[in-house]
């Protein structure tokens, strides 16, 4: 499915991220149950807060997801939601995993991070210099 854009009362917008987290300690958990469970529950914080996931996989030691979000969400505060939701329920759901990932948190700290677009950064410099180009020295900003 082509991800479109979405529009509010006064934008259109298209922001997709691509993310990675890792279970504490890199363990290699993501397994069977647990990483349908995972792919579930990321699905259903994502319907809760109307994101979108175009694209997901769960691998034995870490989580890609291709999301899409608001302008009025913040990706750290996504993160927090997608990671810490899913923890808590894990934790109760599968108590065996205590010995792989134990002080009450499932997933690392970190997580990375990207954006991503219809164009390449290179290409998005390019557009952009070429309408800059064409616009008369009359209408640019002083700051051009």
């Amino acid at each position: 499915m082509a991800i479109r854009y979405w529009t509010g009362s006064h934008t259109k917008h298209k922001l997709v991220y691509h993310l990675v987290f890792i279970p504490k300690y890199r363990k290699r958990i993501l397994v069977g149950k647990v990483a349908k469970k995972i792919r579930s529950l990321m699905y259903e914080a994502c319907e809760m807060n109307r994101w979108w996931i175009h694209e997901i996989d769960v691998k034995r030691d870490h989580v890609h997801v291709m999301i899409q979000i608001k302008p009025t969400d913040k990706v750290s505060g996504e993160v927090k939601i997608l990671k810490g939701g899913s923890s808590i329920k894990i934790q109760k759901e599968y108590p065996e995993l205590e010995e792989f990932v134990w002080g009450g948190k499932f997933w690392s700290d970190g997580y990375f991070a990207e954006t991503s677009g219809r164009l390449s950064e290179v290409r998005l410099r390019s557009y952009i210099r070429e309408q800059c180009s064409s616009m008369t020295r009359k209408v640019q900003s002083p700051g051009l």
